[in-house]
Formats: C-alpha cells, structure tokens, sequence
C-alpha cells in the first residue's frame, strides 16, 4: 500500500494500524513517507511490528518528523516477534540518541532486519559506529545500512577502497598524491556534508584540484560541515580558484579554523580575495599557509592588516617557506622593529653576521614573499663562503633587488666572482652596486666588469671606491662604459689610487661616450693638475650632461683650465656641484669662483676632516656628494618605501665650504 503524501495524521495512522492486526491481513509494504506523521503514529506502529499476527515486511516513515521519542517507541517494537525487513528512517529528524534505541533494538533481535535506511539524519558524534557495529554481529541479517546518499555514498565507497575503512568512522582523510578529477571531488563534497560526515581533517595534496574543485570545495565550508582543517596546497589553483574558496570562507556557516594553500600557483589577485574573506567573516580561522606562492607587492600586507583587527582570530599567517627563512624574519624583526616582508630597503651593517645567520637571511631572499629592493650589509665581515650563499640566493629571486651594497666586507677573490655571476643573470634589474674597499683584484675586477658588460642596460650606479684600480682596471671599466648599452649614471671611483695616466683613459672614454654619465667622483685619487685637464676635455663636448663633480683631496693647486672649460661651454647649464675641498688651489681659485657665481653651480673648496683609506675597513665620507649613502655610523636603516633614499639625504652632510 503506496500512501505517501497523504495528509494521514496519527488518527490516519492508528486505523491502518489496527487493520495490519488483523489476523487476515496480508498486506507486506506499507509506504507511509511525508505523511505528517509523529511521535503518536510511532506508538501504534509499534504495536503492528510485534504483532505475532502481521505480515508487514517493509516500512517506509521518511520524511515524517518522528525524532528521537518517535523512534525509540519504533525500536520497542523491533525487539520481540518482528518480522520486518525494510525501514525506511530517511529524514525524520533523528539524532545520536535515536540511532543509540535503534542499534539496541537491533541487539536484542538481530536476525530480521537485512535493509535500514537513515539517510538525511544527525547521528552525533557515536550514532554511525552504533550500528556500524552490529554489522559484526555473525547473528546480524543487516546488509544495507544507508546512511548516505547515492553522490556520497560513491565517495565513501571509493576512501574505503584506499583506506581500508569506512570514512564515517574517521576523523581525518588524507587522499594526497590521488589524480581526484572534478567528479571525484564532488563526490568528496557531496560526503563531507552530509551530517554522517564527521571529518574534522581533509588533505588534498598534490590532488590535481582546479577551479572547479574549489567550488565543490566552498559549498562544503558553507554547509556547516565538521570540516575544521582543509590542506589543498600544492595544486595549481591559481587566483581564479581562490576566489572560489572565498565564497565559502566568508559564510558565515564557514567554521574552518586550519586552510593550508600553499605552493598553490597564487599571486596578489588571491591574497585580495582571501584578505576580503576574512574581513567578512573574521570569527573562525585561526591558521593560514600560503608557503611557496608569490604575493605581489600588497599581498603580504592586505593579510598582514587583518592582524591589527580585534575581531579576527588569525593567529598562525605562514609565508616563508623554510625555518631558516622564518629565523631570519624574527631576527630582523627584532632589530628593525617591522616585518621584513613588508619592507623595501634593508640595512644590517656593521653586525658580525656569521655562517648561520647569513644562512637564514639567504633563505627569507629566496621566498618570493621577500620584496626587498635595497640590501645593504656594510662592514658584515662577510666571507667569500657566505657571498656565495647570498648571491645564490639573490638569483632564485631578483626580479625585484635594485640596490646591493657589500662595501666595506673582504669578500675577495671568489666572492667577487659570486657577485659578478648574479650580475650576468638575465633576470637581474640592479640599479645600483656599491663594493666599497672589498679588496678586489685584478682577476676579479675582470669577471666584475665583464658580467656588467653581458647585462648593462639596468645598472645606473656603480661605486667602487676604496679598492685599488691600476690600469688593467680601468681600462676594463672604460671597456664596460663603451657598451652601447650602458647607461650608467652615477661612477664613484674615490680613494681608488688613481693617477694621471688612468685618468687618461677614463676621461678619453668619456669623451667618446660622455652621454648618460651625470656624475663622476674621483676624490681622494692624485690626479692632480693633469688629471683635471684630462676631465676639462669631458666638460668641452656638447654632449657632457655632467650635474655632480667630485675631486676632494685630489692633490689639484691649479684650475684655470677647469675656470676656461666651464666658461667657454655648456657645461654651467648641467652642472649643479662642484667639489674640489681639500686641494691647495692657488690664486686661480678666484677666477673659478667669479665663473660661477652667478650660476647655479654650488662649489665647495674648504678642507674636511673626514678621509678615504684605500682597503680600510672603516668608510668615510670625503667632503661632497659623491659617497652614496651614510658610511657606517647608522647600521640599521629600513623602510617600507619602494623609492631608494637619495644621495642628498644619504650623504654624512653637505661640506659647509664657499658657495657661489
């Protein structure tokens, strides 16, 4: 008898029943689902069910809100006499306590039931090994338990083919390494939410999950599922599938405290999208990796935010992919006092670093999440072991580096050469290099300026004060600044023994190509007299577009040549500064001084204190512009700026000499 849909009623109810008592009564099934039935039909069914008179062998009562006091008055009549067969229990909001009654009754009289349908019920945290066990029973007749549906019950069919049991009884699931496919994982969803389901770990590694598959993943976490760990890293989801995911994570049924997408293929578009989710709903997750993806230059900081807003209980954000990396970021943090993921311009010098430390700094420059443009580690002691480490690891990940200063470390023979094998990479964008009294050789200023010669078109400061050049020297640096694609701006050579006849064939180069080169500092060098009419050559050529001029201490006593150059050309329409401090001019020093006073050309003639050592440790600045930046008395210096500190606000201060 088919009365499914029927408006019955208890009082429907318990005249059928009274009918199925009846000894000629014959009828087998009874289809009694989404009949408003309750816990009063449940009593007079029980009646029928230990009936020693009635033939029913199949009951169907889903969809009816029987609940757990109905149920437990169906399992009294289950126990004794029961002859039925099927029951069909699906959706009638049933809980722990009501499969508890049922898998006692089932106990006490397991030889007749073969099919019990739950489907569409809770069974709490016991309810499914409640009657999972009886299946154990030799004297249990059960063969279907159901307890899910048709797209679920694939999936639980499929873990236990692996697995080796039954997914409803675990806590954890781990199908890592498993090509799933999109069917496969939808099956995957379809189980986890169903209540049965009471997953509270889910890892999916290396599962070849798409777009798709986060879908099917985000209608879990807005179901209200146990799920409380979700692992899906290393499968290339890319931005599109995140903003999949955050769908899901901004529900406010998203309970998931544990999301690990790392190595995911995720660049800044998807640290929006999950910075967005999580402001939405900011209760739940406590732990976020994102390991081995590329943030952009905001994604770090969108999610950083969230860490300043009361409401979110984000306690664990993991970017760096090794301890090493993550060693580094507390140790700069310590010293800085801000994240150096946030950062754009570090400066540890003056602090002994050592193999260790160098090691977890080498590994935070590696991680992409790493966007530092400047590095500067002066006077670090560094070794040429330890540049080898810094430099491979500047190679995983220059795309964003544009200034490098390792000035003032001995780095030698093969740190010089570690340097000069970064600078070849293609992907290598430095702007500015300072290897200030590094102690360079001959052999190595070779490979230095050859791998600036293979790549030169980034580089627009090179400051190679402090190291002894020589000839061969200059010659190679005259051979790099002929490259038609240099474009150096900026040539720091001060303190670098240079004498008349180098400065012959550095200025002879820039009179061949004098174009880009804005300024040239050769303070602390005997060039003396001859030298500077070496450089008035330069000034003559209407193509110099020389602004800053730095000869201090340069041994000069006459500048009358230089007064003609600068008062016969264009050069006054370029050139802004002018230092010549600690040279014994003579009485020429007032035709140069009348030449610019009306132009403005600021000149700077009287001695400093403050010299160039050649190969010393200890960096100072010579009187002028032309040092770069701040010798070693302020170590640390980081900001969250991209744009570099420039010469003027860099510099140990402006010589306080005549100005014209």
């Amino acid at each position: 008898m088919n009365l499914n849909n029927s408006h019955l009623l208890d009082s429907g109810v318990k005249e059928i029943c009274e009918g199925l008592k009846n000894p000629v009564c014959e009828l087998k099934i009874l289809k009694l689902s989404n009949c408003d039935l309750n816990e009063e039909s449940c009593s007079a069914l029980t009646s029928v069910l230990s009936s020693d008179s009635s033939s029913l062998r199949d009951l169907d009562l889903s969809n009816n809100n029987l609940q757990d006091s109905g149920v437990k008055l169906l399992s009294d009549g289950l126990k004794e006499n029961c002859k039925l067969e099927k029951l069909s229990l699906s959706d009638c909001s049933i809980t722990e306590e009501g499969y508890k009654a049922l898998a006692s009754a089932l106990r006490s009289n397991p030889s007749h039931l073969i099919e019990l349908d739950l489907t569409g019920n809770d069974p709490g945290q016991s309810g499914v090994k409640e009657l999972n066990d009886l299946l154990q029973d030799p004297n249990c007749q059960l063969k279907t338990l159901r307890f899910l549906g048709p797209v679920a019950d694939e999936a639980c069919q499929y873990v236990t083919g692996f697995v080796g049991k039954n997914p409803l009884l675990l806590r954890e699931l781990n199908l890592s390494e498993r090509e799933l496919g999109n069917t496969r994982v939808n099956q995957i969803a379809a189980l986890l939410q169903d209540k049965h389901c009471k997953l509270n770990t889910l890892i999916l590694r290396k599962c070849g999950l798409t777009e798709e598959s986060c879908s099917a993943l985000a209608t879990v976490l807005r179901s209200n599922s146990s799920l409380k760990e979700l692992d899906i890293g290393n499968n290339n989801l890319q931005d599109s599938g995140v903003k999949k995911l955050q769908n899901g994570l901004e529900d406010k049924n998203c309970t998931l405290q544990k999301l690990s997408l790392s190595d995911c293929s995720i660049t800044e578009e998807g640290y929006k999208s999950l910075a967005s989710a999580l402001r939405s709903n900011p209760s739940h997750l406590i732990e976020l990796d994102l390991r081995g993806n590329d943030p952009g230059q905001s994604g770090v900081k969108e999610l950083n935010d969230l860490l300043q807003d009361p409401n979110c209980q984000l306690k664990t954000l993991r970017f760096l992919r090794s301890p090493a990396a993550d060693e580094a970021c507390q140790y700069v943090s310590g010293i800085v006092g801000k994240n150096p993921l946030l950062l754009r311009e570090l400066n540890l010098s003056e602090r002994e670093l050592g193999d260790t430390r160098v090691n977890q700094i080498a590994a935070l420059l590696q991680d992409k999440h790493c966007k530092l443009n400047k590095l500067t580690l002066r006077g670090c002691s560094i070794t040429e072991k330890q540049c080898l480490i810094l430099t491979l690891a500047l190679c995983s990940n220059l795309s964003h580096l544009r200034e490098l200063d390792l000035s003032g470390n001995k780095i030698e023979n093969k740190g010089v050469k570690h340097v000069s094998e970064t600078l070849k990479d293609v992907r290598c964008k430095l702007e500015r290099l300072r290897l200030r009294s590094c102690d360079i050789k001959a052999d190595d200023f070779s490979a230095l300026t050859s791998a600036l010669k293979s790549n030169p078109s980034h580089l627009r400061e090179l400051d190679l004060s402090g190291n002894e050049m020589g000839q061969s020297k200059v010659k190679n640096l005259s051979e790099l600044l002929m490259n038609p694609k240099c474009k150096l701006e900026k040539l720091v050579l001060c303190g670098c023994s240079i004498t008349e006849k180098e400065s012959l064939i550095l200025t002879s180069t820039l009179c061949l190509k004098p174009t880009h080169l804005r300024e040239l500092g050769l303070s602390q060098n005997k060039i003396e007299n001859t030298g500077v009419n070496h450089l008035c050559d330069v000034l003559k050529d209407s193509r110099c577009k020389l602004e800053r001029l730095s000869l201090n201490d340069c041994g000069i006593t006459d500048v009358s040549s230089l007064t003609q150059s600068l008062a016969d050309t264009k050069a006054l329409q370029f050139l802004k500064e002018l230092d010549l401090s600690n040279n014994k001019i003579g009485d020429s020093k007032q035709q140069l001084i009348d030449v610019l006073r009306d132009s403005n050309c600021k000149l700077s003639l009287e001695k400093e204190q403050s010299l160039w050592r050649t190969g010393a440790n200890i960096l100072s600045s010579i009187g002028g512009w032309f040092t770069g930046s701040k010798a070693l008395e302020d170590p640390v210096e980081s900001t969250e700026q991209d744009k570099s500190l420039s010469d003027e606000e860099s510099s140990e201060g402006e010589t306080e000499g005549t100005q014209v």
